[in-house]
């Protein structure tokens, strides 16, 4: 499982001209599910997305990032994109043979979700294999790379 986890201001993605999701401050997520993925590796992504520290403490000196999304109350903005698992190492066009088919990415994304959704936090979606618009308004810029394998391909 793949996760682009940034930090916003605010955040928005739309289908057909129409905002399905809206965030302000808070984590904007891009899921990527691999055909390996497994209930493991969406339980230690969830946890990880709602326990990393990316916001500052605005008591401390310097801001030190001290507090989580849970932390803050902040939001959660979740897009699926099955694109993070394009291997463009060979030839000119992505190969995403590590994708999972839709149909198993769908149902993973949804689980992921429905984790994200338990702490309480507000939790907005895109739609799954819609062509979408995402809007974002990074913070910092914060942008990182989550990534949890498979213990079955370690």
């Amino acid at each position: 499982m793949r996760v682009i986890i940034q930090r916003v201001k605010s955040s928005q993605v739309e289908v057909n001209g129409e905002i399905v999701g809206k965030i302000g401050c808070g984590l904007n997520l891009l899921v990527g599910i691999a055909d390996t993925d497994t209930e493991t590796e969406l339980d230690w992504m969830a946890r990880k997305c709602l326990e990393l520290r990316l916001f500052p403490d605005t008591a401390s000196e310097g801001g030190r990032w001290d507090k989580s999304v849970q932390d803050i109350g902040g939001e959660l903005l979740v897009v699926s994109q099955f694109t993070l698992y394009g291997d463009c190492r060979k030839g000119r066009r992505p190969s995403f043979d590590r994708s999972a088919a839709p149909e198993r990415a769908e149902f993973f994304y949804d689980k992921f979700v429905e984790k994200l959704r338990q702490s309480g936090l507000k939790v907005e979606t895109g739609v799954f294999g819609a062509q979408m618009q995402v809007l974002i308004e990074n913070d910092g810029p914060v942008t990182l790379v989550l990534e949890r394998e498979s213990a079955s391909i370690v």
